[in-house]
């Protein structure tokens, strides 16, 4: 072979140091099935070492009869490679929903030795999960209407109509009309509630330190609902400020962490709650209708060890009146995913028994690209391209 030729041909430490580069996982997958090598990305999406992959089987690290195994065959037979996509490689080691795109191709250089590329799908099903909450948002915002329109006025005549007949009504009816009184209340507080949906005003937005915010939230809640709770805070000290409403960020994340202690409140004193903050600047996402890329680098992280969210409502999750609580109005995570939604961001939930997330990707602040209050409205797509490509 001419040397010169040689010299531009990756040496094997260069190829190594390419494959780990990459932030999909790669395997090589040998002719019984084991795994001969990996790359740095898939010893992360395993959640286990490189060391310990080369001793598995790969039918070991995946689900029982999941099509990866299939496409290894199909490449072996054919010696054509192949792609699949929206597999899910969820185990309960890893996590229950890992959906990836796979990419299945021989290594001629070695009969029967196949090459594997997984790739997740979260960060386009994140945006479809997040196009769907803001949908139903905006169903509530009419429906608060409505509700405040023709319940609260008829609520009035007959509370009014109760503290008259109060009046003149018997100590045991007197009991009645109290009751018709309080439920009267109640309704009116849950329209109340509602009501915050259909509240479109632009919400004045600015650089915030969310420690800061992170650090009150974990004030209020260890002095009232989570007094028996441990915190871990897993924070990155040289976080840049995020783009967002210091109050309600403090009511987006006051919301999670008090959901979290409800869900540990049954394990006493061995409940958990982390708090984290990362950097992530892959993350950017198209906006429908417009040309430009948000991005959202700022990953903050409320985490519980409780019994997890049923996997039926996990997809509906955020969707209003969707609650796992006896008594639970439904409002409160539809409240917490409007407000992420008005500040161009996502919220996404991942739960299996003794670990569930929720995950709150948001902009960063960069004033040169930050509009003025009276621009746009906040959540509409026009406001999400203004802020967007912050990095």
């Amino acid at each position: 072979m001419n040397t010169a030729v040689e010299r531009r041909l990756p040496q094997p430490e260069n190829s190594d140091l390419i494959l780990n580069a990459l932030p999909n996982p790669v395997m090589l997958i040998s002719a019984d099935g084991k795994i001969l090598d990996a790359n740095i990305a898939a010893e992360s999406f395993f959640e286990t070492s490189i060391q310990h992959l080369q001793r598995q089987m790969l039918r070991e690290l995946v689900p029982f009869g999941s099509p990866l195994l299939a496409l290894i065959d199909q490449v072996r037979r054919t010696g054509a490679a192949v792609n699949e996509y929206k597999v899910d490689l969820g185990t309960p080691r890893i996590g229950g929903d890992r959906q990836v795109d796979l990419h299945v191709a021989p290594l001629s250089e070695r009969p029967g030795s196949i090459v594997v590329m997984l790739q997740e799908r979260s960060i386009a099903d994140k945006m479809d999960r997040q196009l769907t909450h803001r949908s139903a948002a905006r169903s509530v915002t009419a429906l608060a209407a409505m509700l405040a329109h023709e319940i609260k006025n008829p609520l009035s005549g007959i509370r009014g109509a109760a503290q008259l007949l109060e009046q003149a009504a018997s100590p045991e009816d007197r009991t009645l009309t109290r009751l018709i009184c309080d439920e009267a209340d109640r309704i009116v507080t849950l329209v109340d509630r509602m009501e915050v949906f259909g509240d479109e005003r632009p919400v004045a937005r600015g650089p915030v330190n969310i420690h800061s915010v992170f650090d009150h939230v974990k004030r209020l809640a260890q002095s009232g609902f989570a007094r028996n709770v441990k915190f871990i805070e897993e924070y990155d000290p040289s976080l840049p400020p995020v783009l967002a409403n210091q109050d309600q960020l403090i009511q987006v994340f006051l919301n999670l962490v008090k959901n979290a202690a409800e869900a540990v409140a049954d394990l006493g004193t061995d409940g958990e709650i982390q708090l984290t903050t990362a950097f992530r600047p892959g993350v950017r996402l198209s906006i429908p209708g417009n040309k430009s890329r948000v991005s959202l680098p700022l990953e903050f992280c409320v985490r519980d060890n409780g019994p997890g969210v049923p996997d039926d409502l996990l997809p509906n999750l955020f969707d209003p009146f969707v609650t796992t609580k006896p008594t639970g109005s439904g409002l409160g995570l539809a409240l917490v995913a409007k407000i992420v939604g008005d500040h161009g961001g996502i919220i996404e939930c991942e739960s299996q028994p003794r670990k569930t997330t929720f995950r709150v990707l948001l902009p960063m602040y960069n004033p040169a690209k930050t509009p003025s209050n009276g621009d746009a409205r906040p959540g509409t797509p026009s406001h999400a391209s203004q802020t967007a490509d912050q990095e």
